[in-house]
């Protein structure tokens, strides 16, 4: 008994010595090409924006869109928006999955018990039964001596990461969209409102040459002018409300509903505007673009699937041990112990090239993943620099119209009252207030489209990513 004892003892040193080198042997090795951050050969400086040393994303989305209706109208997109709810969904399969991969470097340990009872009966007359019970747990683990598990695990772990960071910047973009839709939708609104006042301008225009044509102050044609003005402008109206209704619908869709409430929060001229959203630095650009971050990671994992073809090319070992109790008595299966350790060793030999090719197959999608990577940063640059000048160029068209409206304000006045005392034409009137209504419209777009360009600016520099 004491041998039996003595003899286990040694053999359990030997296991443990063994399962020790084993896994500082594993822990050393791992065949395959480190990541390395492809060469992007960034330039000095984006677009000169603002001499302010800080950087768009000190500013967060609710500081920016300052309008709380617009801020309520984002949070429900961030919470209901299904393309979100779908990210969301696909976060938490990468999330399995990454454990999946992570669980793989350790043992797997299982139980089974066994009970068996059989009945034999050579010959015809030598009936017998016996009855066997086993107890058992088995330890079964891959060795990962040339990294291939380890490389897996990185690649699910980069995946993971490059799903983290599309599902932020799809929820960038939904909140772009939402401020977009918003900023449309109002100044559809205010273009309506423009043109019912312009309406009730061409009423009274109507009237007043009606009158002057009684009165034997002016011709019939003035009379005919006015009216076709005044039908003119009441074309606008269904155009414009049907413009209104495709934008509802497009922010009920933003939201996850089947139909969005219209509530006007502030006007156009209420929004906030930064005088200058600064831009940072080129390598500051590629920390908060989410979409750029997303594209090195999966460079990430197509480096790693790399890994794990080129260490597939190498012999595998696995580990097997099974402790258990057997015997045919419930009284004596305590004593009856029973254990194994085993290892197996595979190694391709001949597979004609298959693994070879595996290993040139990922070599060839890690280099496709690059390219979109580089392309990525190309984008975001390319979008950055477009947004910058149009976001400066959409201020100076501002006060351009804000200006030329005020001109025309005036001069329609002015042809009111030219007009009342008989100084000039009724096409002069008309002539100025033609003028005054292109430019209440094109002043109205203009502060649009100052506001859309903040909304792309802020995009394309990545601000508002921490959601």
């Amino acid at each position: 008994m004491k041998n039996n004892r003595l003899f286990y003892t040694m053999h359990q040193k030997v296991v443990i010595t063994l399962l020790i080198g084993l896994i500082a042997l594993a822990s050393s090795c791992k065949v395959g090409k480190k990541y390395v951050k492809p060469e992007l050969n960034l330039p000095d400086k984006l677009e000169v924006m603002s001499i302010d040393s800080t950087t768009i994303d000190d500013l967060q989305w609710w500081e920016l869109y300052t309008d709380t209706v617009l801020q309520d109208l984002v949070y429900e997109a961030l919470e209901n928006n299904k393309d979100v709810l779908i990210a969301s969904a696909r976060l938490k399969q990468y999330m399995a999955a990454k454990r999946i991969a992570s669980a793989d470097l350790f043992p797997h340990l299982g139980a089974d018990f066994n009970s068996e009872r059989e009945m034999e009966n050579y010959g015809g007359d030598n009936q017998s039964a016996t009855t066997e019970l086993e107890l058992s747990t088995s330890l079964t683990w891959e060795i990962d001596l040339w990294g291939n598990i380890r490389w897996g695990r990185e690649a699910a772990i980069a995946e993971y990461l490059a799903t983290k960071e599309a599902k932020r910047a799809l929820q960038l973009s939904i909140v772009a969209e939402v401020a977009q839709t918003y900023f449309t939708l109002i100044a559809l609104y205010d273009e309506l409102e423009i043109v019912q006042q312009t309406l009730q301008a061409r009423q009274e225009g109507v009237r007043l040459a009606d009158l002057r044509f009684h009165g034997g102050l002016t011709s019939e044609t003035s009379v005919q002018q006015a009216e076709v003005e005044l039908a003119k402008t009441m074309t606008l109206v269904p155009v414009l409300e049907r413009k209104i209704r495709i934008h509802k619908n497009s922010l009920a869709l933003l939201l996850g509903a089947y139909k969005s409430e219209w509530v006007k929060g502030k006007g156009l001229d209420e929004q906030f505007v930064p005088d200058a959203l600064p831009a940072g630095l080129p390598s500051e650009l590629l920390v908060r673009r989410p979409d750029v971050k997303a594209a090195e990671q999966s460079v990430v994992a197509a480096n790693a699937m790399v890994g794990v073809a080129t260490s597939n090319r190498f012999p595998s070992l696995s580990l097997t041990g099974r402790f258990g109790l057997e015997n045919d008595e419930l009284g004596d299966f305590l004593k009856s112990p029973y254990w194994f350790v085993a290892g197996d060793v595979l190694a391709p030999i001949f597979q004609a090239g298959k693994l070879k090719a595996r290993q040139k197959a990922t070599e060839a999608m890690l280099e496709q993943e690059v390219y979109t990577y580089q392309r990525a940063v190309l984008k975001a640059f390319q979008e950055a620099n477009t947004a910058i000048m149009t976001f400066r160029k959409a201020k100076e068209v501002y006060n351009a119209q804000s200006n030329l409206e005020a001109a025309t304000r005036k001069y329609q006045r002015l042809a009111e009252l030219q007009y009342l005392n008989g100084v000039i034409s009724y096409l002069d009137l008309l002539d100025a207030q033609r003028s005054l209504f292109d430019a209440e419209i094109k002043r109205n777009n203009a502060k649009r489209d100052e506001l859309l360009s903040m909304v792309y600016l802020y995009k394309a520099l990545g601000g508002g990513w921490t959601l």
